[in-house]
């Protein structure tokens, strides 16, 4: 909160602490000068709080009627941003929906009507995803992570033996909780996912913290997606020429990279766990593609001609 914002805070705070405050008692409260007070009461009034002045000889201030309200500073911006993360809830794949529609009413409730306006027009109807992590194990694991304490949950298969494991990092990714640990039984590092873990009370010991195997917890989690331990790599990268506008191939090539090379036609570098899965990703376009390389994509297409050739049925 930078320097003005702290003072018009603490000026509201003031003015809700009694009706009527003189200027020379709140510039000296805030050790500013009377004129800076009657600046941040401008800039407070533009933000929508009604703010009458007091007349006589010393002047003043006090909060209009039905203005008691807690001190929120909000400018238009921040407004958005409270309204979009609050419906956004449910895509981050915590069970708390319920709680943030509340915490939006509320939070609107002790804005200025300008702002309140700026809310209500900002309504949409987020997608939820399976897999909702209960609040309660999103807190148990992140406390465990924070205060490196051993960690026992249940998890999979209902009568198999609690993990025993040091937790190391949460990561959110695609609406889904990841749990990076070192598992004490399988002495290796292990991902779980949230939705799937019943933690154990309470946590158990303190411990050391390990180097991760990639340069920080969000590359392991993603290298792992991809066949990798430590880099953000797929095990099988290729190019290749697709006879269509770039524009038509950017939103479908995920982490690929997209290079126009005329008004009709681009190339793609795309990864996937296997050469055949770079082929697929190209035929799903259903348009003409070529080959740029490297040597291995070439022969996976033979190979792949030829099984599709002995898939399709003979034709008399």
């Amino acid at each position: 909160m930078t320097g003005s914002s702290a003072r018009m805070l603490a000026l509201l705070s003031l003015l809700q602490t009694q009706r009527d405050w003189p200027g020379q008692v709140l510039a000296d409260r805030l050790s500013v000068t009377v004129r800076t007070v009657r600046r941040d009461v401008d800039r407070l009034r533009e933000l929508g709080y009604q703010i009458e002045a007091i007349k006589g000889p010393d002047g003043g201030y006090r909060l209009a009627a039905g203005s008691e309200l807690p001190p929120l500073l909000f400018d238009d911006a921040q407004a958005v941003a409270i309204a979009v993360a609050l419906q956004s809830v449910p895509s981050t794949g915590v069970e708390m929906a319920e709680a943030a529609e509340r915490a939006l009413a509320t939070v609107r409730q002790v804005m200025p009507s300008r702002l309140r306006h700026r809310i209500d027009g900002i309504r949409f109807i987020d997608a939820e995803e399976r897999g909702r992590v209960d609040p309660a194990v999103l807190e148990a694991v992140s406390s465990a992570v924070r205060n490196r304490q051993t960690l026992r949950f249940d998890y999979g298969k209902e009568g198999a033996p609690p993990r025993r494991t040091q937790p190391h990092a949460l990561v959110a990714r695609n609406s889904r909780w990841y749990l990076i640990a070192w598992d004490l039984d399988k002495d290796d590092w292990r991902i779980f996912r949230l939705d799937r873990l019943s933690p154990r009370v309470p946590p158990g010991p303190e411990f050391v913290p390990r180097p991760l195997p990639a340069k920080d917890a969000r590359t392991y989690l993603a290298a792992r997606s991809k066949g990798s331990d430590a880099e953000d790599r797929w095990p099988c990268v290729g190019q290749i020429d697709i006879e269509l506008p770039a524009r038509e191939v950017a939103p479908w090539i995920s982490d690929g990279e997209l290079e126009e090379l005329d008004a009709r036609s681009c190339r793609v570098t795309i990864g996937s766990w296997s050469w055949t899965g770079i082929l697929a990703t190209a035929a799903r376009f259903d348009a003409p593609f070529s080959i740029v390389g490297p040597e291995a994509l070439v022969s996976a297409a033979a190979e792949l001609a030829d099984r599709l050739r002995q898939a399709a049925p003979s034709r008399a």
